[in-house]
């Protein structure tokens, strides 16, 4: 038997809030992030999820979004493992830009590239910006090489999907339940490889903030069975807000 898988992305950030590119930016999560937090562990709770691990990244608004989830579950004490491997995706020197302003600047198509685009990063911050991870104390036992200045999706699956198989998938095949907190990226990365997702379509995929996504395995580790949980309109709502944000 194979186990049950729950990605969440966290809750809303005050970048999210202000329309900012975040990219590994480490913000807060808004009240309302708070609130999609809770309301997270509260379906996962009703839907009768006990967890037997869990995973994230080492930015705080996803650390504290599996916190509060697990909180509302009454399973504070779960083992986690935070990893820069599921961190967002880097935007390089688009991070902190309003992505409005920036697709009135250098236009919707190329703003949309930036975004959405499997293999076209933004371009690339120095290691003299406070924005290159190497500035970062998190970072610091990391060899400094693997340290991105920007980053497309293609990078992000690369940084992935090794996590995926090397620490994931063993658990799930051990038939465990586990869950994974982190960002509308390196969700994507993990969605477009579990359910076969192509280079182009995976653009239009948008992953909406709190909104718990279960799945099952075959003995293949192939994709049984996948949903959201929770109320359909609002997560459908949710996914629409994030489609809009270059131009909102």
């Amino acid at each position: 038997m194979t186990g049950t898988l729950v990605i969440l992305r966290h809750g809303e950030s005050t970048w999210n809030q202000k329309n900012l590119f975040t990219g590994w930016h480490d913000v807060q999560l808004t009240e309302k992030g708070r609130g999609e937090a809770v309301a997270a562990g509260r379906t996962m709770l009703e839907a009768g999820l006990y967890f037997d691990t869990s995973h994230t990244s080492l930015l705080e608004r996803a650390v504290l979004t599996c916190n509060m989830a697990l909180e509302a579950m009454g399973q504070v004490w779960l083992p986690v493992n935070r990893t820069w491997l599921l961190n967002e995706r880097h935007y390089g020197a688009l991070q902190g830009l309003d992505k409005k302003e920036t697709t009135e600047r250098h236009g919707a198509e190329q703003t949309y590239v930036w975004r959405r685009s499997f293999d076209v990063p933004p371009p690339p911050v120095d290691t003299s910006s406070p924005e290159h991870p190497v500035n970062d104390r998190r970072y610091r036992l990391l060899d400094p090489s693997l340290l991105p200045g920007t980053e497309c999706l293609k990078d992000v699956v690369a940084r992935v999907l090794p996590y995926w198989n090397d620490s994931i998938v063993p658990q799930l095949r051990d038939n465990q339940t586990v869950l994974v907190t982190a960002h509308g990226n390196s969700l994507r990365a993990l969605v477009m490889h579990l359910e076969g997702i192509s280079q182009a379509d995976i653009a239009e995929l948008n992953i909406p903030t709190g909104a718990p996504k279960r799945y099952t395995f075959n003995d293949d580790m192939s994709v049984a069975s996948a949903e959201y949980l929770g109320d359909v309109a609002a997560i459908e709502a949710a996914a629409a807000a994030v489609a809009k944000q270059a131009s909102a």
